[in-house]
């Protein structure tokens, strides 16, 4: 069974669905980090972000895995790396590159293809990479609110950041995901949506479990 679990930034996607997953002893799909560690190795070797083609044939030429709740690049764990507020600053040039994209897409269903059941988190899971599965969620949380829990991570991380500055450059993300030409960010129609605001992460966890329960689940050992 394929649990797909999109929303915006901020809105605790993958805490939430990392947490689902392991309730239920169903992998966890990190595709968002996927997106991150291609925009770190372009970061890396100094692309210029305005020749998309090269972004794509190193994106093609990477090693990237999915290791439980690690991201691997070229067999580095690049997990804390990819957060970075300089590598998310650059991140939308791989998210925005039907060539990235397409590659990263037909990875993830190979990942997915390879487990019996998954979890996987995005912006674009359950209208592109998998419009046929079996529960899609978009988990979402008011700009204020994915503000905060995004300026607690930086905080966290030690990067020197205001509450003003995070909801400005989340609001400006949210633009861009949903006005991106390939895979935009929007609700898939057989989507069931959830608005996390004033809910503890046991709960989210909670409604998920119930959701993906009742959308044909096979019995969990």
């Amino acid at each position: 069974m394929i649990i797909t679990m999109d929303g915006p930034a901020g809105a605790g996607k993958s805490t939430v669905a990392r947490a689902l997953a392991r309730r239920l002893g169903f992998r966890f799909l990190d595709t968002g980090a996927m997106y991150r560690a291609v925009a770190l190795a372009g970061k890396r070797a100094g692309l210029d972000w305005d020749a998309p083609d090269d972004l794509a044939r190193l994106a093609r030429s990477l090693d990237l895995q999915v290791a439980g709740d690690r991201i691997l690049l070229n067999g580095e764990d690049v997990t804390e790396a990819v957060r970075a507020s300089d590598v998310t600053a650059v991140t939308r040039y791989a998210a925005d590159n039907p060539q990235v994209r397409e590659h990263l897409v037909k990875l993830q269903r190979r990942l997915a293809a390879a487990e019996q059941n998954v979890v996987t988190e995005g912006r674009d899971q359950g209208t592109v990479a998998f419009p046929n599965a079996e529960c899609k969620i978009f988990l979402t949380a008011s700009p204020e609110e994915r503000a905060r829990r995004r300026l607690r991570d930086l905080q966290a991380q030690g990067e020197p950041v205001t509450f003003e500055q995070v909801l400005a450059a989340q609001q400006q993300r949210d633009q861009q995901d949903a006005s991106r030409t390939v895979g935009p960010l929007r609700a898939a129609e057989d989507a069931v949506t959830l608005c996390t605001d004033g809910l503890s992460l046991e709960q989210v966890v909670d409604r998920l479990e119930k959701i993906a329960k009742s959308s044909s689940m096979p019995p969990v050992p």
